[in-house]
């Protein structure tokens, strides 16, 4: 064994080194083919793994492809994408089902767009916009939303989304073609009531003017009667169309509130002045009372603040058969006042309560009201909300009613406290009213005052022998012999002043208040101004004036030698200017027609005729009516150069407008509604009255 083995070693030690060098080569290069084999091996299977991977996450993505496709085919909005060319590349079964877009491509493009919207685009980006498109059932209307999506690659795509609005743009435009109707109607019914306001009240012009102008003259006693009665029945007759007139314009949206300074208290006394003779008629009374707490200026709409005291103390006036009346201004919450309108009237029903400021309700009252509209309070009810406020209404049967209105009115800028002494007496007040000597004792108590109330003149003469007062204020309507009786046993018991309240009517039958023994006389209903004079010069020599002026009565006006052309067709109506005019001391010359006018203002104007300081225009007139004549007079005047225009005043029957659109858009200077008042005109001639002109 040992001789074989040597013998083998001995042959293989006999190949030489090159053959042992060749052999380990071959050795080497096998073992590296065996490596790259076996990595080989692996990296197939790496291979086949990342095949398997990549086909499960394309399934995947397929899947979710499906899931996407199906969630957007259920979408009840349609979905769609394109390129920039308009060419649809994707899109969601209810897009295809609507517009009938079922090719994709080249060869589909987005449907005919009718008329488009002004897109809006919003923070984001995106964009929002409302298209008609013809579809396969007709032009339908969508409402889109849709963005720009960049590929990764720099090219942009357009997905929109959007759904069918068609049912709403018919209603949007069958809404508009209502409102247009509706617009159309409101302006006709504008136009109609323009044209019954001038037809109603350009005869009851002729009517209250001639009415005035006889009460001016000499007439017996059964004359008076009858153009009292004929006055009377033409104002309740006036009232009536104001009140259809004026619901009609607020229901109509025309409604325009005017911001100025006003007096609180002389508004107040004005509407209660002005109510006073129709209380007094019917034996009841009407007072106020403004408190000193509230600003003495504000700034508001003095006419429309007017118009709600008159109707609500109106109304009260008008059903209170005994008793009175009151208006009351005190302050409410912040930067609020409150007007309190009280009557002894016979009250509302609760169950009507609810339904009072309804248009033509009457509360249940129609017997008590009398004849009316039943607007009065639905008018009051919309004006004081379109103020920013808000009324209220507490009432018992047979005790009375209180409506409050609460306003939002703020203190003028200028607003100065009155400023006086205070009033250190002792006041013993007698009268059966239920308001007017409540009213003064609260005036005379925030003026300092010490006050008793008594209600006939057995209280009194018990209060006057128990206590000592400085001054006794009595009213007439305790009975003439009370009233005497209770003057003197106030000289028995040293006061000082005694003062009667008396009404108009009572002035006339009561005789002398000296001859009564009293001191002085007040005439109801009490200004707070008047009834402070009577009371603080008590210190000083005692001075009584010789009447009260009825406030109710015009004051005599002059406006100074102005020359005036008057242009009214209508003989009546220019009859009944031309007196006023002559009153007021102008020189007038008569227009019949709208030519006529024109040619005389012309001739003015050349300096063929006398220049004239104003020109009182009627607005319808036959030939030319009054819009045009001034637009004629005013272009002539800017022809010549004229710097001082002629004033020209609209006179006009219709209510349509208001004084704005004459004094801001048609180049007149100022407005008088007809009837038209002897003040009213005088207020207007005196915007062109000479310095020395006195009123």
């Amino acid at each position: 064994m040992q001789g074989v083995t040597g013998r083998m070693f001995h042959a293989s030690s006999g190949l030489g080194d090159q053959s042992l060098l060749a052999l380990l080569a071959a050795a080497i290069l096998a073992a590296g083919a065996m490596v790259i084999l076996v990595r080989g091996a692996r990296m197939l299977g790496r291979a086949r793994d990342t095949i398997a991977e990549l086909r499960a996450a394309l399934a995947s993505t397929n899947e979710l492809r499906d899931e996407v496709e199906t969630i957007l085919d259920r979408l009840p909005d349609a979905v769609v994408q394109c390129d920039g060319h308009g060419h649809v590349l994707a899109s969601n079964q209810a897009y295809e089902d609507l517009l009938g877009a079922r090719q994709r491509g080249a060869e589909a493009a987005l449907p005919e767009v009718v008329e488009r919207r002004t897109p809006e685009l919003l923070p984001d980006g995106t964009r929002r916009m409302e298209e008609a498109i013809r579809t396969e059932r007709g032009i339908r209307w969508f409402s889109w939303v849709e963005r720009d999506i960049v590929a990764p690659d720099g090219s942009t795509t357009i997905l929109r989304s959007g759904r069918e609005i068609t049912n709403l743009i018919e209603s949007e435009k069958a809404l508009d073609d209502a409102r247009a109707k509706a617009e159309a109607a409101s302006e006709a019914k504008s136009r109609f009531l323009a044209t019954v306001s001038h037809e109603f009240r350009t005869p009851l012009n002729g009517i209250l003017g001639m009415s005035d102008l006889l009460l001016d003259t000499a007439l017996q006693p059964e004359q008076l009667a009858y153009v009292q009665a004929l006055r009377g029945s033409a104002e309740a007759f006036l009232s009536l169309i104001e009140e259809i007139l004026d619901f009609s314009k607020i229901e109509a949206g025309r409604i325009d509130l005017i911001c100025e300074p006003f007096e609180l208290e002389t508004l107040v006394q004005g509407v209660v002045e002005l109510l006073a003779p129709r209380a007094q008629d019917k034996g009841t009374e009407i007072a106020s009372f403004v408190s000193r707490d509230v600003p003495r200026l504000v700034r508001s709409d003095r006419d429309r603040l007017r118009q709600i005291l008159f109707n609500l103390a109106g109304n009260a006036v008008k059903f209170t058969g005994s008793g009175g009346v009151c208006i009351a201004v005190e302050p409410g919450g912040p930067g609020e006042i409150v007007f309190s309108v009280e009557d002894t009237g016979p009250g509302i029903p609760a169950e009507r309560l609810g339904t009072i400021f309804d248009e033509f309700d009457q509360g249940g009252l129609e017997a008590a009201r009398g004849t009316g509209t039943g607007l009065g309070l639905a008018i009051t009810r919309r004006i004081v909300a379109r103020m920013g406020g808000r009324i209220e209404v507490e009432s018992t049967v047979g005790h009375g009613s209180v409506f409050r209105v609460r306003l939002p009115l703020a203190a003028a800028e200028t607003s100065p406290e009155a400023v006086g002494d205070a009033l250190n007496l002792r006041v013993l007040l007698v009268g059966p009213s239920p308001f007017e000597p409540r009213c003064i004792e609260r005036r005379l108590a925030e003026a300092g005052a010490e006050t008793a109330r008594a209600a006939d003149a057995a209280r009194a003469g018990e209060i006057l022998r128990g206590a000592r007062f400085d001054v006794l204020i009595a009213d007439a309507a305790l009975g003439e012999a009370e009233v005497r009786q209770l003057a003197r046993a106030a000289k028995d018991s040293g006061v000082a002043r005694t003062v009667v309240l008396l009404s108009p009517f009572e002035r006339r039958d009561f005789g002398s208040p000296h001859a009564a023994g009293y001191d002085a006389f007040l005439i109801k209903p009490v200004r707070t101004h008047s009834l402070l004079e009577r009371l603080r010069p008590m210190a000083g020599p005692r001075r009584e004036p010789a009447v009260e002026a009825n406030p109710s009565a015009p004051a005599a006006v002059s406006v100074g030698p102005l020359r005036v052309l008057l242009a009214e067709d209508n003989e009546v109506n220019a009859l009944l200017a031309m007196r006023l005019l002559q009153k007021l001391g102008v020189l007038v010359d008569w227009a019949r027609d709208g030519i006529e006018a024109a040619a005389q203002a012309e001739a003015a104007l050349a300096g063929e005729r006398p220049a004239y300081d104003v020109i009182l225009m009627d607005m319808r007139m036959p030939g030319l009516d009054g819009a045009e004549v001034t637009r004629r007079i005013r272009e002539r005047e800017a022809a010549i150069g004229r710097d001082d225009r002629v004033r020209i005043v609209a006179l006009t029957a219709s209510m349509i407008g208001g004084r704005e659109r004459y004094t801001e858009t048609a180049g007149f200077d100022g407005f008088l509604l007809k009837p038209f008042t002897f003040e009213a005109l005088a207020v207007e001639l005196r915007g062109k009255a000479p310095q020395n002109a006195v009123a």
